[in-house]
C-alpha cells in the first residue's frame, strides 16, 4: 500500500495497513537550534525520522505582486521591515524569518487603503503566480505516491487573511464600524482563491485542499460563532462548493487555538477536516472525535 492509497483510506475511515504519520518540520530557529546540536545538516525531518511524506503544490495565494521588502529602521540587535505583505514588524537582526515577529503596523485602516494596495494583488491572472517548473510539477504529480496537498496557507480563509491587511484590532472592529468593507474583502479572497485553484485543478489534481485562519486564542475564538456564522460560512460554502465542483473530497482547515465552538460551522459550510488540535487550549482530540465521529476527519 503507498502511502497515498493509506492515508486516503484512514480519511475515508476505510481499513489500513497502519496509520500514516508525519514529521511536518519546525520553525527555522528550531532547526538551527538542532543542526547546532548535532541535527545532520541537508536532511529533512522525514527522512531523519522515517516518517511519511506528503507534498505541497506550493502556489502562493497571497498579494501578487508581493510588497517589495524594506528596512525602515534599523539597530544593534532589531530591524524594523516591510515584509512582502505590506506588514511593518520588528524582527532581529540575526533572525528576520523568527517564527513571531512583533507586529507594529498593518497596510489596510480603511476602504481607500484596501482598494488601492490589497485589491489590485488580489485581482490579478492566475499564470503569474506559478512558480516557473510548473508543468514539471504537474507531470511528476501524475504518478504520485505521496498524498498531494494545496494548501492556501495565509491567504486561504475568512478571517486570518484580513487580520494579515488589518492586524487584529482594527478588524474586528470593522466587523461593526464597517461591515461592508469586511464583506468586500472576504468575497475578493473568495473570488482570488477560486480563481487560484482553478488554474491549478486545470492541470493537476489534488488529495486534499486546507484553508488556513488561525483564528483561536487558549480560551476560545477570536471572532464570535455569531459573526463567524453571518460572514464567514457563506464565503466558505461557495469555496467549498466550487471544490466538491472539481474532484475535491476532502477539505480541511488549519486553525490553533481553542475553536471547539466553530467546528459545527465549518462542517455546515462543507469542510470535513480540522487540524492541529492545540492541547494547551483545550482541544484534547479524543472527546472531540467522540463528539462528531466519520463527520469530522482530524490530523
Amino acid at each position: 500500500m503507498t502511502h497515498r492509497e493509506r492515508f486516503l483510506k484512514v480519511l475515508r475511515h476505510e481499513p489500513v495497513d497502519r496509520t500514516p504519520w508525519w514529521a511536518t518540520g519546525g520553525w527555522s530557529q528550531t532547526m538551527r537550534r538542532w543542526h547546532a546540536e548535532g541535527f545532520p545538516e541537508n536532511t529533512g525531518l522525514s527522512e531523519h525520522f522515517g516518517a511519511d511524506e506528503t507534498t505541497g503544490v506550493g502556489v502562493y495565494y497571497g498579494p501578487w505582486p508581493q510588497f517589495p521588502l524594506e528596512t525602515l529602521e534599523e539597530g544593534e540587535t532589531k530591524r524594523v521591515m516591510r515584509n512582502h505583505e505590506g506588514i511593518v514588524m520588528e524582527v532581529y537582526v540575526d533572525d528576520t524569518d523568527q517564527s513571531m515577529p512583533h507586529f507594529i503596523d498593518f497596510p489596510v485602516k480603511n476602504r481607500d487603503d484596501y482598494r488601492r494596495l490589497l485589491k489590485p494583488r488580489l485581482s490579478g491572472p492566475a499564470e503569474d503566480r506559478m512558480p516557473a517548473d510548473w508543468d514539471e510539477r504537474c507531470r511528476r504529480w501524475k504518478d504520485r505516491t505521496d498524498p498531494l496537498l494545496l494548501f492556501a496557507d495565509r491567504w486561504g480563509g475568512f478571517f486570518g487573511p484580513l487580520r494579515n491587511m488589518m492586524g487584529l484590532e482594527n478588524l474586528s472592529y470593522a466587523f461593526y464600524d464597517d461591515p461592508a468593507l469586511v464583506e468586500e474583502m472576504m468575497d475578493d479572497i473568495a473570488d482570488n482563491m477560486i480563481r487560484v485553484t482553478s488554474r491549478i485543478l486545470d492541470d493537476t489534481d489534488i488529495d486534499y485542499f486546507s484553508f488556513w485562519e488561525d483564528m483561536g486564542m487558549k480560551t476560545g475564538p477570536l471572532l464570535s460563532p455569531g459573526l463567524f456564522s453571518k460572514y464567514m460560512v457563506p464565503r466558505y460554502r461557495r469555496v467549498a462548493d466550487y471544490l466538491r465542483s472539481r474532484g475535491v473530497e476532502f477539505i480541511f482547515v488549519d486553525s490553533d487555538g481553542d475553536v471547539h465552538s466553530l467546528i459545527p460551522h465549518w462542517l455546515d459550510a462543507g469542510l470535513n477536516g480540522l487540524w492541529p488540535f492545540e492541547i494547551a487550549a483545550n482541544m484534547e482530540p479524543g472527546p472531540i472525535k467522540a463528539e462528531y465521529g466519520h463527520d469530522l476527519v482530524m490530523f
